[in-house]
């Protein structure tokens, strides 16, 4: 069992920055696929990015790519999102999940999720 906890949220211009942060708990944490999420007002959830249990892996949806950073750090069981020139189109809740794996954009396989947290890019 895994609980993820999200922060960092707010609201921030377009062009500005934001760390998001998932604090999980369980032992078990650096054994899981950890990914973002993000679903704006209206839209489906959409795939942001994901990292493997070491940390070696990432992926990143098209629309993010080169613009945000994922990291985590399994000795403190938090999982990071750092976010660069935003833009008012990624203003979503964004939300951190845990799978077992393989490495997926889908949200269907990821079991553990946290409760999102508000992100406003305005222009």
């Amino acid at each position: 069992q895994v609980q993820l906890v999200e922060s960092g949220g707010g609201l921030v211009q377009a062009g500005g920055s934001l760390r998001l942060s998932c604090a999980a708990s369980g032992r078990t944490f650096s054994s899981y696929v950890m990914a973002w999420f993000r679903q704006a007002p209206g839209k489906e959830r959409e795939f942001v990015s994901l990292i493997n249990w070491s940390g070696s892996n990432t992926y990143y949806a098209d629309s993010v790519k080169d613009r945000f950073t994922v990291s985590r750090d399994n000795a403190k069981n938090t999982v990071y999102l750092q976010m660069s020139s935003l833009k008012p189109e990624d203003t979503a809740v964004y939300y951190c999940a845990a799978g077992a794996g393989p490495h997926s954009d889908y949200a269907t396989d990821y079991h553990y999720w946290g409760q999102g947290t508000q992100v406003t890019v305005s222009s």
